[in-house]
């Protein structure tokens, strides 16, 4: 357990005794309050006492042992079974939560954003004052790491330049048969490339859902998955974003990669992006805002003659989307790195991962993840940037 800084919930009761989560452990705000993972959703309140856990009898032994709270009830505490057999397991629930809260004093809570609008219904029902908190205090705690933190993304960064490593591999150790990658005989797809990356990265002790593996001009659009035969001088772009199958945190970063020649418009579009990225890195430093990177990186492209969403909104090719994003218990998260950026603080992990897009030429991202530190920043990432796998 880290010395994570919960102080700002005091701010944010605005009156109300008590910051509530209901979720599972999958949810960043609930894993960060709570310290816990567990499948199925439980309650979780923050006091100037401390954190409270209310959860299922399966995980009341666990959450003693693993969570950071100061106390855990379970549901059987508050003769849940009786309840239920006489008005269902929903409002049995909502029931119990309401005395387990009065039991810790509380009658008024605040809730992040996304809490379960049926819960808050029920536990209205039940005498509890239920509001949100519009600026969603825990998501604001969460962008300042604790160096613990840091070394749970660093770790996490490790096991996607494994990934990374493999994937390479694969790429330069394919024939170019007809224009196509091969590899043992068969077609090497951004499947197969997929399977090498997902293996590897649960080899390190990390997961994720899905991965980015785009090919030509699949990889013009910046979150399509990619799919189908991997092609030689076309550009190959490889965004991995693996979360640790242990601590929950993430890492993300891109490369864009071609087995060949490519073409001088895509050689170009990479050394400008590339260009980008260095500017961006440049201006990251504590007190700069979100929205300055992102204009760092605006003012490469737009020299360059390129189209931006700055300089036109409603721009289809070119720079289109944001600069960077927040990365820690969610793989986006605070601070934004963009138009109305957050000012950034030392102890912010973000990516910069400037792009560009155009089906004629596909697409070029390059994507870092640093750390603001005083004075400028830490970068996580040590892979090249360049063309070559």
């Amino acid at each position: 357990m880290d010395n994570r800084d919960l102080s700002a919930l005091a701010g944010a009761l605005d009156g109300a005794d008590g910051y509530l989560v209901c979720a599972d452990g999958e949810d960043p705000n609930q894993r960060y309050l709570a310290d816990f993972d567990a499948p199925d959703p439980f309650f979780s309140v923050w006091t100037v006492e401390g954190v409270s856990l209310l959860v299922s009898e399966l995980e009341y032994g666990r959450a003693n042992t693993e969570s950071r709270a100061a106390s855990v009830a379970r549901l059987s505490d508050y003769d849940y079974r009786d309840r239920a057999d006489m008005v269902g397991r929903r409002a049995a629930r909502a029931g119990v939560a309401a005395d387990w809260l009065a039991d810790a004093d509380v009658v008024a809570v605040k809730t992040p954003d996304r809490f379960p609008l049926g819960t808050a219904d029920r536990l209205r029902e039940q005498g509890v004052s239920v509001e949100t908190d519009p600026n969603d205090a825990i998501e604001a705690a969460r962008a300042v790491k604790t160096e613990t933190e840091i070394a749970h993304v660093r770790a996490a960064q490790e096991a996607n330049e494994a990934a990374f490593a493999a994937a390479g591999e694969l790429i330069r150790g394919a024939e170019v048969v007809d224009g196509v990658l091969r590899h043992d005989g068969e077609s090497l797809t951004s499947e197969r490339l997929k399977i090498v990356i997902e293996r590897t990265l649960l080899e390190h002790g990390c997961g994720l859902d899905e991965t980015i593996v785009a090919c030509g001009e699949d990889a013009a659009d910046p979150h399509n998955r990619g799919s189908g035969p991997l092609r030689a001088d076309e550009p190959i772009v490889v965004d991995i974003f693996p979360r640790s199958k242990t601590t929950g945190y993430h890492a993300d970063t891109t490369r864009t990669w071609v087995r060949g020649t490519p073409d001088e418009r895509l050689a170009a579009w990479h050394r400008l992006t590339d260009e980008a990225r260095e500017a961006a890195l440049a201006t990251v430093e504590p007190g700069v805002t979100g929205a300055e990177v992102h204009n760092a990186v605006c003012n490469v492209y737009e020299s360059a003659g390129i189209p931006t969403l700055r300089a036109e909104p409603t721009a289809e090719t070119g720079f289109i989307h944001s600069t960077g994003h927040g990365v820690g218990l969610a793989v986006h998260e605070r601070p934004r790195v963009g138009p109305e950026g957050d000012e950034l603080e030392s102890g912010n992990v973000i990516t910069i991962e400037p792009g560009l897009y155009n089906p004629t030429v596909g697409g070029v991202r390059i994507e870092d993840i640093v750390v603001v530190r005083e004075g400028g920043y830490e970068n996580l990432t040590s892979l090249p940037t360049g063309l070559v796998p």
